[in-house]
């Protein structure tokens, strides 16, 4: 992860003595690992592959003849004055763009065919040729942003949004398949089509009636549509697709569920005040739900907006709350795809941050022991969102609640990972250029200095009860007085200052001769019961 994105997401981690804006970390800062735009689970834009001609086309095909040698003989065809003949033209270019392999975009494209496909969008009087120029312009705009934008510069969007209300069905969802790889392509083309006129006629199109293969094909153009947040989509058109999205997230279809959902996750991807419209909108529940759902294809759209959801304020996290989310954390972060261990560790960490009473709600959920065990086990990236959970439940917990934690055994993987080493990533030094490519092991200071501040917290904790000497023997059995006292000289400034204060504040020389040093007891289990001196009232009584 670049370093001025890591350096922004510790920035903004909720720790007491902070100010609010800082208080809660935002997806924005993290998107690098947790939201890498997803192709392979929610496509920006979708090809029109021709794997089964008859079922997709309504064609009935005679004529089997081979392509065409040349473009040539495509632009003479479509040139020609006879409709049938142009509608070969038209189709047997279609079907070239329709290849898995190696469609000829650009070349077709250079030809200069784009105008023309545009041309035949507007013949009503021939359906038939519409349809098969919708098909073709449908491909080239699932290319790059360079392919779509030369069917933009062609004038197809109009002629697109007209061809929605169609009567002919397959014309119309060709249609809405074009317009939403063109919305796919980026915030300035998906604003470009709202402000044609998009939404209406689209949303004309959710009928109880609808084919399912035509009803995904609107989801997923509106979840295009609610996509990119640089600028987020306008107001206006959130206000009209909002209602249509808490209709389609209820609808059987699993994928027409999960691109609605996926919608969701991208309009709560934002500030406060974006979070509160779809809060508002009374949807939450039914994400919430999701979570329980057994298609990941559901879970992860579904659990990204629950996720955005408690980035916001303490009021918004208890929304999510009070929909009883926590019920289905300890399956999520237990789940066999990592990715949605991380998503789900993600989220945790940012309940943690929450209100005392929050992280009570999060203790009661029995969700502290799973969190454990990821730190112990789990996917390196799931390790880094746990340690993030642990760190801010330390942070804004009470001595009771810290305490507990300890309890639980968080010490342990806490100091093994203090000398983590990060998976092999590239690391290129300033003024050095190697001839050959080279990866170079880097230690994981971003999340070490985060652990560094959850020990301080609970070493903070253990010193307002007097028992820092318990505490600091825990510590080093498992393992973290070494580690921590290595870290002193590490080569990251964060790192060796928390490490040094950390040594000088809890472990010196004069901090250990001013009290009886007690070793702490262990329950049956093992783990080490933290505090096992009398506590003062008020302290680490639980």
């Amino acid at each position: 992860m670049p370093v001025a994105k890591e350096n922004s997401r510790i920035k903004s981690f909720k720790n007491k003595g902070r100010d609010q804006e800082e208080m809660r970390r935002r997806r924005s800062d993290m998107s690098f690992e947790l939201r890498k735009t997803k192709r392979d689970e929610q496509m920006l834009k979708r090809r029109n592959v021709a794997v089964d001609e008859e079922a997709l086309s309504p064609l009935k095909e005679t004529n089997q003849k081979a392509l065409p040698a040349s473009l040539s003989e495509i632009w003479e065809k479509i040139n020609d004055s006879s409709p049938k003949i142009q509608l070969e033209g038209v189709q047997t270019a279609r079907k070239m763009l329709s290849r898995e392999r190696n469609p000829p975009v650009d070349a077709i494209i250079e030809s200069g065919f784009i105008p023309l496909f545009v041309d035949f969008l507007k013949k009503d009087d021939n359906p038939t040729v519409q349809f098969e120029a919708a098909w073709a312009l449908t491909n080239v705009a699932s290319g790059t942003s360079e392919q779509t934008r030369c069917v933009v510069a062609a004038g197809a969007t109009m002629p697109f949004i007209k061809l929605l209300s169609s009567s002919r069905i397959h014309v119309a969802e060709q249609a809405a398949w074009a317009l939403g790889n063109i919305a796919g392509d980026g915030a300035d083309l998906r604003d470009f089509v709202v402000k044609q006129g998009i939404i209406p006629p689209l949303l004309q199109l959710i009928k109880p009636d609808l084919g399912i293969k035509f009803l995904r094909t609107v989801a997923w153009a509106l979840s295009n549509l609610c996509r990119n947040k640089n600028p987020s989509p306008p107001p206006e058109a959130v206000a009209m697709i909002l209602p249509a999205l808490c209709h389609l997230v209820f609808n059987s279809d699993t994928e027409v569920m999960a691109d609605a959902a996926w919608a969701l996750s991208y309009l709560t991807d934002g500030t406060e005040e974006k979070i509160q419209i779809v809060v508002d909108s009374g949807i939450l529940p039914r994400l919430v739900s999701l979570l329980g759902f057994q298609e990941v294809r559901v879970v992860t759209p579904a659990l990204r907006a629950v996720g955005n959801v408690v980035t916001g304020s303490d009021s918004q996290t208890q929304a999510a709350l009070n929909c009883d989310i926590l019920q289905f954390l300890p399956a999520l972060l237990m789940h066999p795809k990592p990715t949605v261990q991380k998503e789900a560790a993600w989220t945790l960490s940012n309940i943690t941050a929450g209100t005392q009473e929050q992280i009570q709600m999060v203790v009661d959920a029995g969700i502290v022991g799973p969190l454990i065990g990821i730190l112990a086990k789990g996917d390196f990236k799931t390790q880094k969102e746990a340690v993030w959970a642990a760190t801010n439940y330390t942070s804004g917990g009470s001595v009771e609640q810290i305490a507990f934690l300890v309890q639980c055994g968080v010490l342990k993987p806490f100091c093994d990972l203090l000398d983590v080493k990060d998976p092999k990533v590239p690391f290129p030094l300033s003024g050095f250029l190697p001839t050959f490519p080279l990866t170079f092991t880097v230690v994981w200071f971003q999340t070490i200095t985060v652990i560094l501040d959850g020990l301080s917290n609970i070493m903070d904790a253990a010193a307002a009860l007097k028992e820092v000497e318990q505490v600091a023997v825990m510590v080093e059995e498992a393992g973290g007085l070494d580690k921590i006292e290595a870290l002193q000289s590490h080569e990251t400034e964060a790192v060796y200052k928390l490490a040094f204060s950390i040594i000088d504040k809890y472990f010196s020389s004069e901090e250990a001769g001013e009290d009886e040093l007690v070793a702490p007891g262990t329950s049956q289990n093992g783990t080490f019961q933290f505090g096992s001196t009398a506590i003062p009232q008020g302290g680490f009584n639980i």
